[in-house]
């Protein structure tokens, strides 16, 4: 007894001085906190959450509420666990007109969604330092394409979607040359982009179909409008000085910067005008085909709208200093801005915008982009929202959920009273948060989640790096209630949820082997091979529990380029066979039932090296090995293998 009464002393002395952190709920709520996130063995989350990997260049997918890490996807990246990347298959889906990137910055997963709600078909992220945009497969959550986005420097208000996933939209984060040229830094006018990239509706397939080149401001975030406002998208933008120096100071000189509203309708109408300009641009276009393998298209030209050109494109809200979000209610009314600088937070009202459009109410303007005048097109200004308020998301029922940076902090606030009814302290600093659905017209708004930027002590230290941290809360009552910590990978900048039944029974187990297209698979044992053509050698292999035919081969030389073409004829679900090469430099390869994948091995000596399945398989799996041997240039051994025949 004396041990459970000091256990529970700590407990509520630690839940006493952290209601003191903050001036709301205290922190870890009701002793129901951990009911309320325990999923019992063998029983499943009621949300998959997709939280983009920052510098991992991943999506990392958790369950909620339990926080439990499922998957973790390559997008912009290499990833030796699975040979993505690596493999001849995945090369390509890297490729962009710099050449071979494999590596990027994943900041803002979004969900593809029909009428204003999430569908499951579809993921979607950007990359922001060459600005990119893949497109994930949901039934298999596997990346299958990926756009680059030319004339663009950082791809940061990315890729935020329309209403019925018309378009993927992306904006310029960092103002450049437009187009690109050696010109001086300073004295230069900049501009910036704002790319829409159709998605057709079937395939999934993105083709790049209009710019719209703006002033060189740099564009943040993005919300397209839904219900009444749809047809429109809404970036944020800060730095509207133009600076090119030292922008901490020289970018928030003044009081306020803008949300560009964006008319898309009005851009097609325009581009079917002929209105629109041709601009030379190369990028890479990269696309999985029906058999599984990546291919680059490069692209030579782009189609550019200057606002001078299309009147009634785009205009500019006045928005309270250095804005960091531009987010739409459920109903498509209200946009809100969340001035990192700024003291309030505005919420503008789209038929206050039109309104003002109609009746001309503007402030001068910038670049051929009328500005609206701030008091014709604002709402309302929510008062004392913290310091550093960022982002904003939704519930179903009329509240608004604001994180806040510098007093590390999310707000909830009641959208048509614009008045803060709840606050809770995060741990630390947090950056943008998550309710599930909570940019959609029906959020399915339990929890809010905070993506923070600093742990420090909340859990195990791990040197001087640690480990990430998001926070869940209870939002189903009036009060929020923090109930879990979960640490996760990368830095995840944003993420979003979607309810597990909408996906979970659309899973693909395997792949089917009958219908496998690619060129080199081989269904049955009895048609693998070995063929040299030249100085190519091409092993046609086939793995299967407990192991891999032919699982020795003669007659290899050094410096031949070695491709093992390896089919996994497993059609029961959960049995993937991995492949590892002795001294391949490149990766390894996750095969799953059903599919084939090749690796490439440049041997650069002589001797006997050993391959063998990496993923365990069967009792027999330490068995599933086999010999590749390898001859000095130029030598008589000829190629052999053993099909155990």
């Amino acid at each position: 007894m004396g041990i459970a009464i000091r256990g529970w002393s700590s407990v509520l002395a630690a839940a006493t001085l952290a209601g003191c952190a903050g001036q709301g709920t205290p922190i870890g709520g009701g002793g129901d906190a951990a009911s309320k996130v325990y999923v019992a063995p063998g029983q499943y989350d009621e949300f998959y959450a997709f939280m983009s990997g920052g510098f991992s260049g991943h999506v990392t997918v958790y369950g909620l509420p339990s926080g439990r890490l499922l998957q973790q996807i390559p997008v912009l990246s290499q990833y030796p666990e699975k040979g993505y990347g690596y493999s001849e298959e995945t090369k390509a889906l890297l490729n962009t007109s710099f050449g071979f990137i494999p590596w990027d910055d994943t900041h803002h997963p979004q969900l593809s969604t029909t009428n204003g709600e999430h569908d499951g078909r579809w993921l979607f992220i950007n990359g922001n330092n060459t600005p990119r945009v893949a497109r994930l497969d949901l039934t298999r959550f596997e990346t299958e394409e990926v756009i680059e986005i030319p004339n663009s420097g950082g791809g940061h208000a990315s890729p935020y979607l329309t209403e019925n996933t018309e378009y993927v939209v992306s904006a310029t984060r960092f103002a450049v040359p437009t187009p690109q040229a050696d010109v001086p830094i300073e004295g230069t006018k900049f501009g910036g982009l704002l790319s829409f990239v159709k998605v057709d509706q079937a395939s999934g397939h993105m083709s790049l179909a209009f710019q719209v080149h703006m002033p060189g401001f740099n564009y943040d975030l993005s919300r397209a409008g839904k219900g009444p406002s749809h047809g429109w998208s809404f970036f944020s933008s800060y730095n509207s000085e133009e600076a090119k120096t030292l922008l901490e100071k020289n970018a928030s000189q003044k009081d306020k910067d803008f949300i560009a509203a964006l008319n898309w309708k009005q851009a097609e109408q325009c581009v079917a005008d002929g209105k629109a300009k041709t601009w030379p641009a190369r990028y890479a276009h990269n696309i999985r085909g029906e058999d599984g393998i990546a291919r680059t298209e490069m692209k030579t030209s782009t189609t550019v709208l200057e606002p001078s050109d299309c009147p009634g494109l785009v205009y500019f809200l006045p928005t309270p200093k250095s804005p960091h979000g531009a987010d739409v209610d459920p109903t498509g009314e209200y946009i809100v801005g969340g001035g990192k600088l700024a003291t309030v937070l505005p919420v503008h009202s789209f038929s206050k915008m039109q309104k003002a459009i109609a009746d001309q109410a503007f402030d001068g303007e910038i670049d051929g982009v009328p500005v609206i005048k701030y008091e014709a097109v604002n709402a309302c200004e929510v008062q004392n929202p913290g310091l550093g308020p960022l982002h904003t998301e939704f519930d179903a029922r009329g509240f608004a959920y604001t994180s806040v940076f510098l007093s590390s902090e999310i707000i909830k606030w009641d959208v048509k009273k614009c008045e803060v009814v709840d606050r809770v302290p995060t741990y630390y600093s947090i950056g943008h948060l998550l309710v599930p659905g909570g940019d959609t017209r029906k959020p399915d708004g339990k929890y809010v989640i905070a993506l923070n930027k600093i742990t420090k002590d909340r859990y195990l230290p791990t040197g001087p790096e640690l480990t990430q941290s998001a926070q869940l809360y209870d939002i189903s009552g009036d009060k929020m209630q923090l109930l879990l910590d979960f640490p996760t990978a990368g830095e995840p900048h944003y993420a979003q949820a979607i309810l597990a039944s909408k996906i979970k029974d659309k899973q693909l187990r395997t792949y089917a082997l009958e219908a496998n297209k690619h060129p080199q698979a081989v269904k049955a044992e009895k048609d693998v091979k070995v063929v040299r053509e030249g100085t190519k050698v091409h092993v046609y292999m086939t793995a299967i529990r407990s192991h891999f035919m032919p699982d020795n081969i003669e007659g290899v030389q050094v410096g031949d380029e070695v491709y093992f073409h390896i089919t996994n004829l497993e059609q029961d679900w959960d049995v993937p066979h991995g492949f590892a090469m002795m001294g391949a430099t490149n990766g390894e390869l996750l095969l799953m039932p059903g599919q084939t994948l090749t690796l490439t091995w440049k041997p650069d000596r002589p001797g006997v090296f050993p391959f063998y399945c990496t993923d365990f398989c069967s009792a027999l799996h330490q068995e599933m090995q086999g010999y590749v041997r390898v001859s000095p240039k130029g030598s008589n051994v000829k190629i052999s293998y053993n099909t155990g025949q």
